[in-house]
């Protein structure tokens, strides 16, 4: 069997305030058309009646229209459930960059925030990093590195 990294979901307040952070902040690119799905299919897919959702994929930096995508959908509000598929967030997501201060200060003049302090180390068998981690409007975290 074949298998191949497809996409990975945040689920969004405000979808369109979020995938413009990842467009102004991590080049990401509007992959459409953008979603606006309901109906019997989705209510039965998610477990959830009455379910809408409206979002976009973005290609994600450094991939080409096939490569795997970021999918920033929201659910209707009327549905919240932090134990269902409509949970919102994740882990966090990480990018590589070319210099992290200047990538840190494009997240938090975008409306993103950091966490912690930038730290350069060194990860034994594996070689050194220059890392932060900072979270998006949503409080979503992003681990932002440089390997050297």
């Amino acid at each position: 069997m074949k298998i191949r990294y497809a996409h990975t979901n945040i689920v969004a307040h405000d979808w369109r305030r979020l995938s413009s952070f990842y467009i102004n902040v991590f080049n990401c690119k509007e992959k459409p058309p953008i979603r606006n799905l309901s109906g019997y299919w989705l209510d039965v897919l998610t477990g959830i009646p009455n379910a809408r959702i409206h979002g976009i994929h973005l290609l994600l930096p450094g991939f080409g229209v096939d490569g795997p995508t970021l999918e920033i959908f929201q659910y209707n509000d009327d549905i919240k459930d932090n134990k269902s598929i409509n949970k919102e967030g994740f882990g966090h997501i990480a990018f590589s960059v070319e210099d992290v201060e200047e990538c840190l200060k494009k997240v938090i003049k975008n409306g993103g925030s950091t966490i912690g302090e930038i730290i350069k180390t060194e990860i034994e068998g594996v070689g050194k990093i220059h890392v932060v981690y900072a979270k998006d409007p949503e409080n979503n975290v992003i681990e932002i590195q440089k390997w050297e």
